[in-house]
């Protein structure tokens, strides 16, 4: 098991390298950090303007492998993402978006994840019946509806129900309440309130993608003859389907949950911006306008980390399910 965790850790950091060179030099070839400083006011000149791009590492007169190298050379070394345009540190913004993001992140993806296998279940096992055909077309309303439509429905749904109310019941508008004091408890109340809209947009598309596909591999499992074995064995239905049934039909989840969690997180630029959480999302947008090479460079490290992240999440709960990847 080790061994083969090892492996794929290994193979995961090579990808690492791989997306986030490529990822540097299509920032750098796209962005045009030199328009900033030539439209300040007083327009400054040439040679002022290279200085300046040269003490952030984003010259384009210099070689795009020359900068990826400075810039690779002080994360290892010193754990240092560079500067923004504005001369500010990026590991600031970093640390402090990092938080909001995967607040959101992992919540939204998780909740999606695991209702969405219940519900595949609950479905294939109650097979044309009115709640499976119920939850079949709900499941495609929502597949069909973009994340940024859903967002716009949740927080126009809330402001109705406000104002119906008189009170301020569902807050949407960040991820925090400013100056609120208290113990722990009332900001953990606080945060959880201003997480439902936000992974409620999130985690219903993923609860649609994930419960259309498990349904599907588990009509193959209850249909296999080691199942009927189990049953003929002396295994009640209910039993036969969480021991050995459940536990080969979720493999094919693992996998999926890798590479839909990059369509979460774009799924969460839109989420973040239509509910005011500054986090990668937003600061992704902001930086792509205001040609901020690094900030951009520093975002997509921190999509390729969690990716690659839940990738191995997944070759691990692959793993543990069937002992044959193992060999």
């Amino acid at each position: 098991m080790l061994r083969y965790l090892a492996k794929r850790l290994a193979y995961y950091l090579v990808l690492l390298v791989v997306s986030v060179f490529l990822a540097y030099a299509l920032a750098s070839s796209a962005l045009n950090p030199r328009a900033y400083f030539e439209e300040k006011q007083p327009r400054p000149s040439a040679a002022a303007v290279d200085r300046q791009l040269t003490a952030l590492n984003i010259n384009g007169h210099t070689p795009v492998v020359v900068r990826f190298g400075r810039w690779t050379e002080d994360l290892v070394v010193h754990g240092d993402l560079g500067r923004t345009i504005h001369g500010t540190s990026v590991n600031a913004d970093f640390g402090r978006r990092l938080l909001v993001s995967l607040r959101l992140l992992v919540i939204g993806s998780l909740l999606g994840m695991v209702l969405g296998v219940a519900i595949g279940v609950w479905g294939a096992v109650r097979q044309y019946r009115f709640s499976d055909r119920a939850l079949t077309l709900v499941s495609f309303v929502l597949l069909s509806t973009p994340v940024f439509l859903l967002a716009l429905l949740l927080k126009n749904g809330a402001i109705a129900l406000n104002q119906a109310t008189g009170h301020q019941l569902i807050n949407f508008t960040g991820y925090e309440s400013p100056g609120l004091k208290g113990g722990l408890a009332a900001h953990l109340g606080d945060w959880s309130v201003h997480l439902l809209l936000p992974t409620l947009s999130l985690a219903l598309i993923g609860l649609a993608t994930y419960s259309r596909y498990q349904r599907g591999t588990m009509l193959d499992v209850l249909g296999s003859d080691y199942l009927r074995t189990a049953e003929a064995k002396g295994l009640t239905r209910r039993q036969a389907l969480l021991r050995h049934g459940l536990r080969t039909a979720v493999i094919p989840m693992s996998t999926l949950f890798a590479y839909n969690f990059l369509a979460i997180f774009t799924g969460a630029t839109f989420t973040e911006i239509i509910f005011t959480w500054h986090g990668m999302g937003e600061w992704f947008i902001q930086s792509i306008q205001e040609n901020d090479t690094n900030s951009v460079v520093a975002v997509t490290l921190f999509t390729a980390v969690t990716v690659l992240l839940s990738g191995l999440l997944a070759d691990t709960l692959h793993a543990a399910l069937d002992p044959r990847v193992r060999v």
